[in-house]
């Protein structure tokens, strides 16, 4: 299975995932963090992926999200975006709303 591959079976096997520098435990950059801060204020879980730890992943997902920066958040197979926007839909309350819907679904399925 080649990178693409890899990445694209990532999003789409997880509801909610993160690529992101580091772990929820000890993010390695401060977008990481207040990322993570906003998820787990939202009370599901989330799977995560340490681009660190994996550079071809690093390389290729800003190719394939059309995105150059982390982290990147995916929620149900979609692009939502980085740390700023996370923040914003945070702050709005809109994240709650997408994170429990994605949970939800995927404790459907």
């Amino acid at each position: 299975m080649d990178v693409m591959d890899t990445i694209k079976d990532q999003i789409e096997s997880n509801g909610i995932l993160l690529y992101m520098k580091g772990t929820p435990q000890a993010p390695q950059c401060g977008f990481s963090g207040k990322t993570v801060q906003s998820l787990m204020a939202c009370g599901e879980r989330f799977a995560f992926v340490n681009i660190l730890e994996n550079p071809e992943v690093r390389e290729k997902l800003k190719e394939y999200s059309n995105w150059p920066t982390f982290p990147q958040l995916y929620v149900k197979g979609e692009l939502v975006g980085g740390c700023d926007i996370v923040l914003e839909m945070y702050e709005s309350g809109e994240l709650k709303t997408l994170v429990q819907d994605a949970a939800k679904s995927s404790a459907e399925s």
